[in-house]
């Protein structure tokens, strides 16, 4: 779908991911203004405060004054993210155990044997 501007309209969550990314790949706190500007900025200043913002809400990143302003932190490295998110969607459904056989169902040969040798690993520990 294209906005004003000729700019395409993003998925949801696509922003915060970018935001993410963003402080991901800079491996230190960052101000707005700096995650801005390593995203390219093409976001108005206002709107990644708003999205910073948000995760900070959402308890995904932490945030220090610095001077005048923030300086903003991810709580979790990606794959962290990516687990908290995939438990955030198992919680959502009553039955656990069929949400997690359909998605062991579906897993790569690969994947399962990736699987199998973490559970061996956390049961040994």
């Amino acid at each position: 779908m294209a906005r004003r501007g000729g700019g395409h309209r993003r998925a949801p969550g696509e922003l915060e991911t970018e935001v993410l990314a963003a402080l991901w790949s800079g491996h230190r706190p960052a101000t707005a203004a700096e995650v801005q500007q390593s995203i390219g900025g093409e976001l108005a200043y206002t709107t990644v405060v708003t999205i910073l913002t948000r995760l900070y809400d959402k308890g995904a990143v932490t945030r220090e004054k610095q001077g005048r302003s923030y300086v903003y932190a991810p709580v979790e490295d990606e794959a962290g993210m990516a687990a908290r998110r995939m438990g955030k969607l198992l919680d959502a459904y009553p039955d656990r155990a069929r949400v997690l056989a359909r998605f062991v169902s579906n897993l790569s040969r690969s994947d399962e044997r990736t699987l199998r040798a973490l559970l061996r690993d956390v049961e040994r520990d």
